[in-house]
């Protein structure tokens, strides 16, 4: 996909409507992690350099398109103006007389965020006129929300089509990591797809076993796939209805030559508790009370070899019970050698999803890997193979 990015772009007091995602977590009226404020520091910075007029959008929570004061993007004011290092302005709308008198009165290089965005009903609705209200406080318009972009909302669709549309720096990140891992990607290419749900990600899998080399499957939805070749899974969780569903899925990667890694090896107990007893089994053998918790051993060396052979990875979904040791084990082998190779030069390692990230976290790997998404719905929907409105409305 060609889309212009700030390199194309005139800036010098121009006034540049910049989408950002600060629907960040907050405790008690604070901020308790400003990875997204720091995330859209780059583009700010890159604005702001280039003689720009800076006005975030943004939205926090879900107000259902009417004033809340709780979900207000005030408190997100103080700990931005910290990360970014200069004063930031706040606006009581993000429409409106507020907007507009507090946008006129901006000089080159400030920055200005306006109230959340979803305090309009027009922004879930893709409404033009409201689209048309927000454009008419800009010059030109930054996407800096991969994370927000699976939604065609005003703010990061229509919005796009009534200004010049730029994609932002960490836009820029997102997407050329993405095209480097399932677009056009250095072959082989191996996925990991985790969690619990098989029915959670069945589009997910139906896509990836056409696109991938190589696809492991672990977490609880493995215990599905299990169940559906005949083996005992205990009192594990399990989809059982969703068997043949497996099955077809199985069969979908066989057709299309995707060697599918299913666990050779398990971890079970009989409670999920930190510390709990735990004990290797071979899959099959598994007590009626026994729930499987994690990927064995075997199933994690072996997936390790799959890496070794693989030039890129695709990674969604941790392979057990990440949050509680003893059951964390697998997860964090399999990421600290992903790591391990990403840092070597040796596989391009694309990471996203919640889960995914916490795991990685825990494993203190984040960092190592070649991109790590913070996007949730919007990472599965790309790798669903899904066009991303917000995308879409970028591409030249």
């Amino acid at each position: 996909m060609a889309f212009r990015t700030l390199d194309d772009a005139d800036l010098q007091g121009r006034r540049a409507l910049l989408r950002v995602d600060f629907n960040v977590p907050m405790e008690e009226g604070l901020v308790s992690d400003d990875t997204r404020l720091r995330a859209a520091k780059p583009t700010v910075d890159k604005l702001r350099a280039g003689g720009a007029k800076v006005i975030l959008l943004a939205h926090f929570d879900r107000p259902k398109g009417k004033v809340v004061p709780s979900m207000s993007l005030e408190p997100i004011v103080r700990p931005l103006a910290k990360v970014l290092g200069v004063p930031v302005a706040f606006a009581t709308d993000c429409v409106g007389p507020k907007a507009r008198e507090a946008v006129s009165a901006m000089q080159p290089g400030d920055v200005l965020l306006l109230e959340n965005v979803r305090f309009h009903a027009g922004e879930e609705a893709n409404d033009r006129a409201f689209a048309d209200a927000l454009a008419a406080n800009g010059d030109l318009y930054v996407n800096d929300a991969f994370s927000a972009a699976h939604r065609a909302h005003a703010s990061t669709e229509a919005l796009a089509h009534r200004l010049p549309s730029y994609a932002g720096e960490q836009m820029r990140l997102e997407l050329d990591a993405l095209h480097r891992a399932l677009g056009h990607p250095e072959r082989p290419v191996l996925g990991i797809v985790g969690g619990s749900k098989v029915s959670t990600k069945l589009e997910l899998l139906g896509h990836l076993v056409t696109r991938l080399d190589k696809l492991a499957i672990g977490g609880g939805m493995a215990n599905t796939f299990l169940y559906a070749q005949g083996h005992d899974v205990g009192a594990s969780y399990c989809e059982k209805e969703l068997a043949d569903t497996a099955r077809d899925i199985i069969r979908l990667a066989g057709q299309n030559n995707c060697k599918l890694f299913l666990p050779i090896d398990i971890v079970v107990a009989e409670r999920l508790a930190p510390g709990a007893p735990a004990r290797v089994r071979d899959i099959g053998h598994v007590d009626d009370e026994e729930r499987i918790l994690d990927a064995g051993p075997q199933t994690v060396e072996r997936l390790c070899r799959a890496m070794n052979n693989s030039k890129t990875l695709i990674w969604n979904g941790p392979l057990g019970v990440f949050e509680m040791p003893p059951f964390d084990k697998g997860t964090m082998e399999a990421a600290r050698h992903a790591a391990k190779l990403a840092t070597a030069g040796k596989l391009v390692a694309v990471a996203g999803g919640g889960d995914t990230v916490a795991a990685l976290n825990a494993a203190g790997v984040s960092d190592d890997f070649t991109f790590v998404s913070t996007a949730g719905g919007a990472f599965l929907e790309w790798m669903e193979g899904k066009v991303l409105p917000g995308v879409a409305a970028l591409n030249q």
